[in-house]
């Protein structure tokens, strides 16, 4: 019996030990290395595949300096206003999504994910809620935040983000429903595009429903706070 106990803690060590070392590797390497996939796009595709339907798989890896400074603004401005100074948490946007939660149960919960906390989720793990996801997106968000720079985590958010049905990153989504490049959008076009992202199978930037246009103009609004950003600033 204790060597069995002495074979399973040595396995589990082992595994322990692996598991940090391939995980710190591969976030080390994805600091300089395109992200040409991700597990959302292959869960996609099989879903699309399980329900008879055509495989749809648009992305087009840019770097941040072919994406107009405008689409950081605006996801910004709709999805985590203060990315450039929080260290991947926002707490107090998560104090205030508690609180409304507690509050108006009946409604939709409201999420306080950060900028860096959708790009560890969506490189590194599956969609769920689980708490095992959850803590696992922490740790990554974690490991990001010490190892890339705010401009490397939002290069690669804007690059493997979903934004339309099968159509993942700036690039895609600026030749698929606008037919320019993402280095060309208009502040007007990287609003509406951020205004999709809490749904982007459901909101279609190419074809905007009023509730959209809505969503557009206020990200508009918000997007003058970062125009004089590090990030938003790179060209005017």
């Amino acid at each position: 019996m204790s060597r069995i106990l002495a074979t399973l803690k040595k396995a589990i060590r082992w595994i322990v030990v692996a598991f940090f070392a391939s995980t710190i590797l591969s976030v080390v390497a994805l600091r300089w290395l395109p992200v040409w996939v991700t597990p959302l796009m292959l869960i996609r595709v099989y879903q699309q595949n399980q329900a008879g339907q055509e495989l749809k798989l648009h992305h087009h890896w840019v770097p941040l300096d072919e994406i107009s400074p405008s689409l950081s603004q605006a996801v910004m401005a709709s999805e985590d206003a203060r990315f450039l100074e929080h260290h991947g948490f926002d707490y107090k946007a998560i104090e205030h999504a508690a609180m409304r939660n507690i509050k108006h149960p009946e409604k939709n919960k409201l999420g306080a994910s950060t900028i860096s906390q959708q790009t560890a989720k969506n490189v590194f793990l599956w969609p769920g809620r689980s708490w095992v996801r959850k803590g696992l997106e922490a740790y990554f968000t974690v490991l990001i935040e010490l190892m890339w720079s705010k401009e490397r985590i939002m290069e690669v958010y804007l690059n493997s983000i979903e934004m339309g049905d099968g159509i993942y990153g700036a690039e895609a989504v600026a030749r698929l429903h606008f037919n320019t490049t993402a280095e060309n959008l208009t502040k007007g076009q990287c609003a509406l595009i951020a205004a999709t992202l809490p749904n982007p199978r459901r909101f279609n930037s190419a074809r905007p429903s009023g509730y959209l246009l809505k969503r557009q103009q206020h990200i508009l609004r918000e997007m003058r706070y970062f125009s004089s950003s590090k990030m938003g600033s790179r060209r005017e």
